[in-house]
């Protein structure tokens, strides 16, 4: 049995562990009390801890322990069906105004500030002075006015998940109302409901002690937890210690409810992995050994190692080299799985929790303090900290999905301007300035009305216009685009392409342009590496590696791309390449493709080392034992290949794909 995240930590089970005690104890309170509710000793009156009365007796020589734990259920119990008031009104209420659109949720919405409006206190000694002190119907008077804000916390979450692919899914499939309420929006809202729960019933367990301490808690004899400690105030002076058993237990309930309340937010987000600010890593030093000599490359990375966790756990990315001069497009192409984010995303050390560059090196030509070019260093072996100071400055990130990348709760205008501020340390009014520059820098005719506008106002194209505006604020030397196209559709994603070309020839940018489209590599970039499993298998310039490929998983890449030249016959089918890309686990320690290519054979199987050259110019893949069918240069950072193509035609591969001719 998977037990929940919220229990995995010390707070959250000590919190769980007190209040499921607490509540069994006050329950089954009449089996093991050990002296009835109201037994009097008048011999020892006011007496502290002992033997025989182990938190003391009262004015009245009554057991304490005792009270205490009968008083339990009238303080816990009314409490609990406040909330369950509570949740009962205000979350009915909110998927109701989320389904039925704006003049329900008006009404609604009208409803709850109404009771926000009244003075929740007065209501209930109102209620008090009318009916009488019944406990139980004040706190379902409290959960009534309670369900306001309850409504008021869950109505934007309820409109947020109404508007979700799947629930759209579900009513096309007609899936009724009420079933896509509790199958898709209720589950959502789970772990909001916990925590908002776990919050009122500390409230509501205050409030039923603060009446009871005012006199409006059940009729003496009954004890209850404010009743007792209203008693014991009586007696402050002479006795304080009849204070203390009382308070402890109402504050250990109060802050065991908020620390369960904490454990499960925190549970939803917490992940058994490294923390975002970690020890700095040790990173085993690229092969090659001996000085680097990066002159006239931006980016020279080599022997880069991606891993999950820790040296020891699975590797994602294993011994990847390439170099960018600057000015540069560099294309990063292959199937999803083999790699290409986990690289990208390791040069500014953005990877994921848990995952961390475990060998290798990132050399970057960045800037100084004073914005000067400055010698390499190591970004590999950087803290967090240091990292900080590069993103954005001088690595700038395009993300493939736009809408994401912008918040939906700030305007264009304020999320272009405030990291010009940061960056560029200018003021408003310049800042300002240079964000309609930018935006027309990136195609935008209306700066001013874009500055003004939200990110649900923006089409596709629009937002990734502004996304590579966002990119431009710190005037980066590198730009990395993860899939920059894939969210949209033909028409703009050659929009976008023209727009990054001209951004480089205009800029000087060098650009790690992240695809799995040989069309959008051959219309964009001036080299490419072309990766499988986690391993580069074959680099060179793109007219080389599309021209003439020489690892058979490139021509099977090329092979497959639905795109055929002017003048060939469309073939009645496209060839493709069977199977899937292993998972890191998965990996054999011969070559990675041999289960998936058509040339395999035995000899695949042995251990297939990476070519110790370096730069990206030549081209190929090289290969091992005699049989090297034609291949001369052989690309750094390729893993070499026992059976490289001397002809394209070696594989069905069609016409191959040429330059200038977009995805």
């Amino acid at each position: 049995m998977r037990v929940p995240r919220a229990l995995r930590t010390a707070g959250g089970v000590l919190s769980a562990a007190w209040l499921v005690f607490l509540l069994l104890a006050s329950v089954t309170a009449s089996w093991w009390l050990p002296y009835p509710v109201d037994a009097q000793d008048p011999a020892h009156t006011l007496a502290g801890p002992s033997s025989s009365h182990w938190l003391g007796t009262d004015d009245l020589g009554r057991d304490v322990l005792s009270r205490i734990a009968a008083g339990a259920w009238i303080s816990v119990g009314p409490a609990m069906l406040a909330v369950v008031v509570a949740f009962g009104i205000g979350i009915p209420l909110a998927l109701l105004a989320a389904e039925h659109g704006r003049w329900v949720e008006h009404g609604f919405s009208r409803f709850a500030e109404l009771l926000l409006a009244l003075p929740s206190i007065v209501i209930l000694l109102a209620f008090v002075g009318a009916v009488g002190v019944h406990p139980w119907a004040i706190m379902t008077v409290l959960g009534v006015l309670l369900s306001a804000p309850v409504y008021r916390i869950f109505l934007g979450q309820a409109q947020s998940l109404r508007t979700r692919l799947y629930v759209d899914a579900a009513r096309v499939n007609g899936v009724s109302s009420l079933r896509v309420n509790l199958r898709h929006v209720l589950p959502a809202m789970a772990t909001t409901i916990a925590v908002q729960a776990a919050q009122l019933f500390a409230i509501s367990v205050l409030i039923e002690a603060g009446l009871a301490f005012m006199g409006f808690g059940p009729s003496v004899p009954s004890p209850s937890w404010g009743g007792l400690i209203a008693a014991a105030s009586q007696h402050v002076y002479d006795d304080p210690w009849l204070m203390v058993p009382t308070g402890v237990v109402l504050a250990l309930t109060v802050i065991a409810a908020n620390g369960l309340a904490d454990a499960v937010a925190g549970g939803r987000e917490r992940q058994p992995a490294t923390p975002r600010h970690r020890k700095p890593r040790t990173i085993v030093p690229a092969a090659t050994g001996g000085t680097h000599d990066t002159e006239g490359m931006l980016l020279d990375v080599r022997d880069l190692t991606v891993a999950v966790g820790s040296p020891d756990g699975p590797a994602l990315v294993t011994g990847v080299s390439f170099a960018l001069p600057p000015g540069t497009v560099l294309g990063l192409v292959g199937e999803s799985g083999c790699g290409k984010t986990m690289t990208a995303r390791a040069l500014p050390g953005l990877l994921p929790e848990g995952v961390e560059v475990t060998g290798g090196s990132v050399w970057f030509a960045g800037r100084d303090s004073a914005g000067r070019d400055a010698a390499g260093r190591d970004l590999a072996g950087l803290p967090d900290k240091e990292l900080q100071a590069i993103r954005g400055r001088e690595i700038a990130v395009i993300s493939q999905e736009p809408m994401v990348a912008l918040d939906p709760m700030f305007s264009v205008g304020y999320q272009l301007t405030q990291p010009i501020r940061r960056f560029r340390g200018v003021g408003r009014a310049e800042a300002r300035r240079i964000a309609a520059e930018l935006l027309g820098q990136v195609g935008i005719v209306d700066a001013g009305r874009m500055l003004r506008s939200y990110p649900h106002q923006l089409s596709g194209g629009m937002a990734q216009r502004v996304c590579i505006a966002l990119a431009l604020t710190g005037s980066p030397k590198l730009l990395i685009a993860d899939e920059p196209t894939t969210a949209l559709d033909v028409t703009v994603q050659a929009e976008i392409l023209s727009l990054l070309r001209a951004l480089v020839r205009t800029t000087g940018l060098s650009v790690i342009i992240v695809s799995h489209d040989p069309g959008v590599v051959a219309d964009l970039c001036d080299e490419v590496a072309v990766m499988y499993a986690g391993q580069v298998v074959e680099s060179g310039t793109v007219a080389e590696v599309l021209g003439q490929p020489a690892h058979p998983y490139t021509a099977a890449l090329l092979a497959a791309n639905p795109h055929v030249a002017e003048g060939l016959p469309v073939p009645e089918r496209l060839p493709s390449i069977p199977g899937t890309v292993p998972a890191p686990p998965d990996w054999p320690a011969g070559c990675r493709f041999a289960s998936r290519c058509s040339l395999a054979t035995a000899e695949c199987a042995a251990p297939v080392p990476a070519t110790p050259a370096h730069g990206a110019a030549n081209h190929g893949a090289a290969n091992h034992g005699a049989a090297n069918h034609g291949a001369a240069n052989h690309g750094a950072g390729t893993v070499r290949c026992v059976h490289p193509l001397s002809s394209p035609a070696e594989l069905p591969v069609p016409h191959p794909v040429e330059r200038g001719v977009p995805s």
